[in-house]
Parts: structure tokens; sequence; C-alpha cells
């Protein structure tokens, strides 16, 4: 027996598939194909959100990289000018 099960969603409704006539099974795969293309579209927007923020964060964790550096660096000259 065909049917689509909601156990993980409570608010959706379990069908009998064969039930269905083919006008009521063609609306209901209307209404999947909407639901996948507006998934698709969602995750799609998402992975493009994190790829920039994860871009932001690289540039900043480089020019925090080369302040380290530079404060190391200046570190290391007064050190040796302690010592000198």
């Amino acid at each position: 027996m065909a049917q689509i099960s909601a156990r993980e969603a409570p608010h959706l409704q379990q069908i009998d598939l064969t039930t269905l006539n083919l006008q009521q099974l063609s609306t209901l795969k209307q209404q999947l194909d909407q639901d996948i293309e507006s998934g698709k579209d969602y995750f799609k927007r998402k992975i493009n959100f994190v790829t920039e923020q994860m871009e932001k964060i690289q540039v900043l964790g480089l020019e925090k990289s080369k302040i380290r550096d530079a404060v190391v660096e200046v570190m290391e000259l007064k050190m040796q000018n302690q010592t000198a």
C-alpha cells in the first residue's frame, strides 16, 4: 500500500495514495515538486551566505595574523635592545 507517512511532523496527516484519483495525485505531485524546489532554493541561498561569511572570517583572520606577527617582531626588537 502506497502511503505518505508523517511520523516526524505531527501537524501533517497520513494519506493513502491508492484512494486518491488521478487529479488529486497530480495536484499532490505538483505541491511536492514545489516544496522540493523551494527547499533547494533555500539551501542554495544558505550555502551562499555561509560561503560569504567564511570568506569574511578568512580575511579577518589573515589581518589578525599580520598584526600578531608585527607585534611579535616589535617585541623581539625591544628584547634585543634591552639585552644589548
